[in-house]
């Protein structure tokens, strides 16, 4: 079988995107878009690092339709005016890939509104911005919606006894669960999109293990994960291969909703995007659906079936 590439993403010419995160997967997914014609959003929190990212991108892409969105996954406020100032420049939304994250930050951290900050920044955000966006995407033409997780999610446990961990912080422990729970809710939304019409297909992904700048900026260099990525860095597959799987599920008309794609070699860390078996306790209906109501109620968003209209702005 012919392995999937970027060669392969179909003309996306007036569709528009939004990746979150400016380096790393989130910048080779925005510039693998743009160059296959989609206007895209990269958001980040910080303006700098997106004035640099949008300007790579240009210069590699003649005509790239690409700008830069200030978006704190760590805010919910910052969530929400981001989703307004979107609504106020554009009448729909076909993509939105939920990529941004943190990793193994090795003291427990806050969000500015109180949440563990690798469950409130890969998961609880991600959950809120999905909720701010989804009138855009249900306005959208065949909108999808990509969320990434991780490898980790495979030994990951959604832990409502301490789901902030603040009994206990074990830093791989928590950033497993923050990305388990990342792929129950792409299965959930899947579940309740088809449940009310809502026509947004939700999908997961996953990038391997792959050169970005999760360990650095979580563990650090001096960590032992750090001392891995530095010297053993021809075991982490670069920044473009990792971003496929996300970019296959995005944009190939194959890809299922409601699937999980990785890597297709070395037990899922490396290669081309293929379909593979999530994690098990991702398909925990109960705990997803559990999960959810808990997510809205930390976020005081609203995506109710039989009201998915009702978006509130966080308090």
């Amino acid at each position: 079988m012919t392995k999937w590439t970027t060669n392969n993403i179909p003309p996306q010419h007036g569709r528009s995107a939004v990746v979150t995160g400016t380096g790393g997967l989130g910048f080779e997914t925005a510039l693998a878009l743009a160059r296959a014609g989609a206007n895209v959003v990269i958001a980040g929190r910080n303006p700098q690092k997106g004035a640099d990212a949008v300007a790579a991108i240009r210069n590699a892409v003649s005509g790239a339709q690409v700008r830069f969105g200030k978006l704190d996954l760590a805010n919910l406020a910052s969530i929400a005016e981001f989703a307004a100032q979107l609504a106020q420049e554009q009448d729909g939304l076909e993509l939105l890939i939920n990529n941004a994250g943190v990793m193994r930050t090795p003291e427990r951290r806050e969000t500015s509104d109180g949440f563990e900050l690798q469950l409130g920044t890969n998961y609880l955000g991600h959950f809120a911005l999905t909720a701010h966006l989804l009138p855009l995407l249900k306005r959208g033409q065949k909108p999808r919606v990509v969320t990434v997780g991780s490898v980790a999610a495979r030994w990951g446990a959604i832990n409502f006894d301490d789901l902030q961990a603040e009994g206990g912080y074990k830093p791989m422990q928590v950033y497993s669960q923050s990305k388990l729970a990342c792929i129950m809710f792409a299965f959930e939304l899947n579940r309740r999109s088809e449940a009310t019409g809502w026509g947004v297909q939700s999908v997961a992904a996953h990038p391997g293990i792959s050169r970005t700048d999760l360990i650095p900026n979580g563990p650090g260099w001096s960590s032992l994960p750090g001392f891995a990525r530095r010297y053993l860095w021809f075991l982490y597959q670069p920044a473009w291969q990792g971003a496929l799987p996300a970019l296959f599920a995005a944009t190939e008309p194959a890809a299922r909703s409601g699937a999980y794609y990785g890597p297709d070699r070395l037990g899922g860390t490396r290669g081309h995007p293929i379909q593979e078996k999530p994690p098990r306790q991702a398909l925990d209906t109960a705990v997803a659906a559990r999960l959810w109501e808990t997510s809205l109620e930390l976020t005081n968003v609203d995506i109710r079936v039989g009201r998915p209209q009702a978006l509130t702005a966080p308090t």
